[in-house]
């Protein structure tokens, strides 16, 4: 009953690949989420390359892709993700911001289609299926695994999800804008008494000032919200690339000042819930 999670891109808007930012990394968004015998993928960054080719090495037949939104950041890793052009691998891809229109399927799509990129998604020989899903709404997975959504505040739309498992909670909540002083009733319903939440920590609060609008929170509006909500634990999450390592350790460090049981989510670290 295992209930785990491993960090393979933690980095926002575009990846990073210089000594300067390694020891945090340079990845965009992935998390991998192993919940008993079935495996989950939070947001399809370029951190998906190597988690696919972990994938391969082990022999996994199938995983479901929860997308937080389509922003390239986020789903850019999709094209290299080897198991997808791998015969009898199953990879179900939701997301909860596309209404349809387009949907997911075309969205995914487009991002493989000339002149940008050479290879068609057509041609991936594994069993993909596509769901479209409301945000704030909320569906099973396999083995026991309970998923709740909510929606964010992030252009063109994004979801928050919340995974149960084994008497344990997960919360992944990036791309989200937070508005100074009116906490978020969608995200305090969804983190609610969360053992762990993965929180959009892109600025801090004197960048914020300069960002509004552009859909990225703060590691102390991530504080305040898990503080009202019982949440137990904080990943600071989507660090801003002109952020180096000096710059993300001492934010880490104004962070556990203020909210002991945080951390900056660090590319290839593990943390078990169960």
């Amino acid at each position: 009953m295992t209930f785990a999670l491993t960090f393979w891109g933690v980095r926002g808007t575009i990846a990073c690949p210089m000594s300067t930012h390694m020891g945090y990394g340079g990845h965009t968004s992935c998390v991998e989420v192993m919940a008993g015998s079935h495996r989950i993928v939070l947001d399809a960054g370029t951190g998906l390359r190597l988690l696919g080719k972990r994938f391969l090495k082990e022999g996994l037949g199938r995983a479901t892709l929860l997308l937080s939104h389509t922003h390239l950041d986020h789903i850019a890793g999709f094209p290299f993700f080897a198991p997808a052009y791998t015969k009898g691998f199953g990879l179900n891809i939701i997301a909860g911001h596309c209404n349809g229109n387009p949907g997911i399927e075309a969205v995914m799509a487009r991002q493989m289609e000339r002149p940008l990129f050479p290879v068609p998604m057509r041609t991936m020989g594994s069993d993909l299926s596509f769901t479209e899903i409301e945000a704030g709404s909320s569906f099973p997975l396999d083995g026991g695994v309970m998923v709740r959504t909510a929606p964010l505040n992030h252009p063109d739309g994004a979801t928050a999800y919340r995974i149960e498992f084994a008497g344990r909670s997960l919360c992944y909540v990036t791309d989200t804008e937070h508005v100074p002083g009116k906490p978020d009733r969608n995200i305090l319903g969804l983190i609610q008494d969360a053992d762990l939440v993965i929180y959009d920590s892109t600025y801090t609060e004197q960048e914020f000032t300069c960002k509004v609008g552009w859909g990225h929170s703060t590691w102390n509006e991530g504080v305040r919200l898990c503080r009202e909500a019982g949440a137990k634990r904080l990943a600071l999450f989507h660090h801003d690339p002109d952020h180096d390592d000096e710059s993300v350790a001492a934010i880490e460090r104004d962070a556990q000042e203020n909210f002991p049981d945080s951390f900056a989510a660090r590319e290839g670290a593990t943390v078990t819930l169960a």
